[in-house]
């Protein structure tokens, strides 16, 4: 006998879980948005911003950056159309629409942060890939500013963004500083020191280093 499984309401879940990690690997997870209760479509992360899942086995949160996302008809064989209505016009003649899509997005891996000793232990990030990746089916929040600010003390993460196949890393590591920097209240202490620390990784690529650079308004 197969047991129903439970229906939560949106009111049950934490307001910054977003998704649920659908595919994974070393270097980067796909997750698919969850569904909204209201005919609308789900959220969709903005580029560049920083989301976190976990390593169930070790208890790890595995920090991630947003680098693509897409909106697509849950068949794959019918692909949507125009249909020339505004988003009001759909939730009033063609409801079934938002059931028939779903949003999914990838983050790149960027650190991980190691379950705590004890409530009392002092968190500590790593800048670098986790032993393992968050498992299917894990949950996938959007960061809080508290720790995105203290994941950024530390600016290794940008060799990482660096690195990404498959992105369009020039524009993903100036949106993840933009995000970092509104993050800290427009700390341009910190700003300069990502500038340097770009200049240092990209010494022998100026074009790319300008191009990151002229993405980033104080």
């Amino acid at each position: 006998m197969r047991l129903p499984l439970p229906q939560f309401t949106t009111g049950d879940r934490h307001p910054s879980y977003i998704a649920e990690v659908i595919e994974t690997s070393t270097t980067e997870f796909l997750a698919q948005c969850l569904e909204p209760e209201d005919l609308s479509f789900p959220v969709m992360p903005p580029f560049g911003s920083w989301v976190k899942s976990a390593d169930d086995e070790s208890g790890n949160q595995v920090y991630g950056v947003v680098y693509y996302a897409t909106t697509m008809p849950i068949d794959s064989i019918h692909r949507a159309r125009a249909l020339g209505l505004s988003l009001m016009e759909l939730r009033e003649q063609q409801p079934q629409i938002f059931a028939m899509l779903k949003t999914e997005f990838r983050a790149a891996i960027i650190g991980f942060e190691p379950a705590k000793a004890s409530k009392r232990a002092q968190r500590q990030v790593y800048q670098y890939l986790p032993p393992r990746p968050p498992q299917i089916h894990q949950a996938v929040y959007c960061c809080q500013p508290e720790d995105v600010i203290l994941f950024s003390d530390r600016l290794d993460f940008l060799r990482t963004l660096l690195q990404v196949q498959g992105a369009p890393v020039e524009a993903l590591t100036a949106a993840a500083i933009r995000e970092v920097y509104q993050l800290r209240k427009a700390d341009r202490q910190w700003l300069v020191q990502a500038g340097r620390t770009l200049s240092t990784l990209l010494k022998d690529d100026y074009d790319r280093l300008r191009y990151i650079l002229s993405q980033i308004h104080p």
